[in-house]
């Protein structure tokens, strides 16, 4: 944990801009999305900087290879004011919907397109959609990657990551003895996990429909078929789907934002007063502090495509000036986060370290 008193905040900023509709968002093929993509690269992104300036704060950006190619200008201004940069895949792409040799095409093309374009290799990663495959984790650690921040085990307070946990999903088709059988935990690495959480983050949680389609129709995962969405079932439950095509199903599926609208989802909203995310925000912020004297973590994660929009800034700037009428906080990259829980936590003994440790 952070030192005796230390309050770690930190935002961490995803420029999934044009890769997010490409990705997850389902609006590849629209052009009135894909400008929208283009607002959080060309507008949202350099307001943010403009935000974390005349607060003296700096961030993690974790930015897809795509948002570098297609911003240059507006990325090395972030490269340039001292921001950390770290990974995101190239397209937003979903890691657990590809093949193990397209994880590590991607992994390897933008490890090699960031160090090249901060002059040196990144540190951190936080997967698309914090879904993280089954060989994810053990990739990273290859690239020498010292921190994640694509997990939820904890919601203030960094750890060791784990690895290779199992666990038995239900099939209902089957005897119920198949599947009573407790989680089995995996491997502890030394890689540091910055947990993320969908409650304090601009994308924020509505509603997850991805458990109810898992429950109807199975795995929706590369290694099991794809369901069929004429299933009636799937009309009753989520008529909206039937008009998707079939790799829309996961994307949109999940977690969506209640300040982000996405017209090809149903269960988004887009719409929830910002004054609603901040009281959040807060609430969290002040249970920490109470309850974690000896120190916390707090990352923030936050994105241009919605937090570059005046309403949302306006909180934004709100919620600092706030939490700074507090003793002992600090705002830091990731990455502090993580050297700081590396110092004062030793690795537990034969993990596995990220390469060069």
């Amino acid at each position: 944990m952070p030192a005796k008193g230390r309050k770690l905040l930190c935002f961490g900023v995803d420029v999934d801009a044009v890769a997010g509709w490409l990705g997850s968002y389902g609006g590849e093929d629209s052009p009135g999305d894909i400008s929208r993509g283009m607002f959080a690269g060309e507008v949202g992104a350099p307001r943010l900087l403009k935000l974390f300036a005349k607060y003296g704060i700096k961030t993690t950006w974790f930015i897809p290879g795509h948002s570098l190619d297609t911003f240059p200008e507006q990325m090395a201004a972030v490269r340039d004011a001292g921001h950390e940069i770290g990974l995101h895949g190239y397209s937003h792409e979903n890691p657990t919907a590809m093949s193990v040799s397209q994880q590590r095409d991607i992994l390897e093309h933008t490890f090699r397109q960031i160090t090249e374009f901060a002059g040196k290799p990144p540190v951190g990663s936080v997967a698309p959609w914090w879904e993280v495959s089954k060989e994810g984790t053990e990739m990273l650690l290859d690239k020498g990657i010292l921190y994640d921040h694509s997990f939820q085990h904890h919601d203030c307070q960094a750890y060791w990551l784990r690895m290779g946990d199992s666990w038995k999903n239900i099939d209902y088709k089957a005897e119920a003895k198949t599947w009573m059988e407790p989680l089995n935990r995996g491997e502890t690495t030394g890689m540091v996990e910055i947990p993320g959480n969908w409650d304090v983050s601009d994308v924020d949680v509505s509603l997850n429909l991805f458990d109810l389609l898992n429950a109807i129709l199975g795995s929706t995962h590369r290694d099991q078929p794809s369901p069929s969405l004429s299933h009636p079932l799937l009309q009753i439950a989520c008529p909206f789907l039937q008009y998707l095509p079939d790799p829309l199903v996961h994307s949109v599926a999940h977690d969506l934002p209640p300040m982000m609208f996405i017209k090809e989802s149903a269960n988004s909203h887009g719409f929830v007063d910002a004054r609603v995310i901040e009281q959040k925000w807060k609430d969290h912020f002040s249970y920490c502090y109470r309850e974690y004297p000896e120190g916390f973590c707090m990352p923030i994660t936050i994105h241009p495509d919605v937090s570059g929009r005046p309403h949302v800034l306006m909180m934004l700037e709100r919620f600092i000036e706030w939490v700074n009428t507090h003793d002992d906080v600090e705002w830091v990259p990731m990455m502090e986060i993580a050297k700081d829980f590396r110092e004062r936590n030793a690795a537990p003994q034969g993990a596995r370290m990220p390469a060069g440790l």
